[in-house]
C-alpha cells in the first residue's frame, strides 16, 4: 500500500490521461491482489510495473474486472492491466526484464495463460515474448483502438 502514490505517478506519467488508472483504481488492484503486482526498482526507487488479476473466463471488454469484480486469485488465467516503466527510464530494456520476469512468476504460480489488450505498436514487442494476437478489442479505452493477446504458458 505504501507505493500507490508512486505507481500512480509512473502510470499517470507514462500513459494518455484518459487511458491511465486512476490512483482509487490502484489502490483498490493492490489492496484486492497484491500477488498481482511485480514492481521494478533502481535504488530502491520504483521505475515501473505490471499489475494484474486472475479469471476463470477471460473477457477482456469486461470493464469491471479492471476493478477486480470476478477476480479469482486461483483462477488459470491472468490478465495484465498495465505494463509500465517511467519515461525516464524507457529505452533502455527494462520492460523487457520486467516482463520476462513477469511470465516466470506466472509459471511459477502454474497459470496456464496470460491475456493481455495493447496498442498496435506494441505488437511485434509482446509477440518477442510468445505472446500471439487474437484480435482487435472491442474495448474502448481511450481514444485509439486496441488489441488482444495472449501467452499461452501450458496445455489446458
Amino acid at each position: 500500500m505504501a507505493d500507490i502514490d508512486r505507481c500512480f505517478e509512473i502510470e499517470s506519467t507514462a500513459y494518455a490521461s484518459d487511458e491511465a488508472a486512476s490512483r482509487e483504481k490502484i489502490a483498490l488492484r493492490i489492496a484486492q491482489y497484491p500477488d498481482g503486482f511485480l514492481l521494478m526498482e533502481i535504488e530502491n526507487r520504483i521505475i515501473g510495473f505490471i499489475n494484474s488479476g486472475c479469471a476463470e473466463d477471460v473477457v477482456m471488454s469486461d470493464e469491471q474486472f479492471k476493478q477486480l469484480i470476478g477476480h479469482d486469485p486461483a483462477a488459470p488465467n491472468v490478465v495484465i492491466m498495465s505494463v509500465v516503466v517511467d519515461p525516464h527510464y524507457q529505452g533502455r530494456g527494462y520492460s523487457v526484464r520486467l516482463m520476462q520476469q513477469f511470465i516466470q512468476l506466472m509459471r511459477r504460480r502454474q497459470k496456464q495463460a496470460i491475456y493481455l489488450m495493447c496498442k498496435a505498436e506494441y505488437i511485434r514487442f509482446y509477440e518477442k515474448f510468445g505472446y500471439r494476437y487474437l484480435k482487435p478489442s472491442a474495448f474502448k479505452h481511450g481514444s485509439v483502438a486496441w488489441y488482444e493477446m495472449i501467452l499461452a504458458l501450458s496445455r489446458a
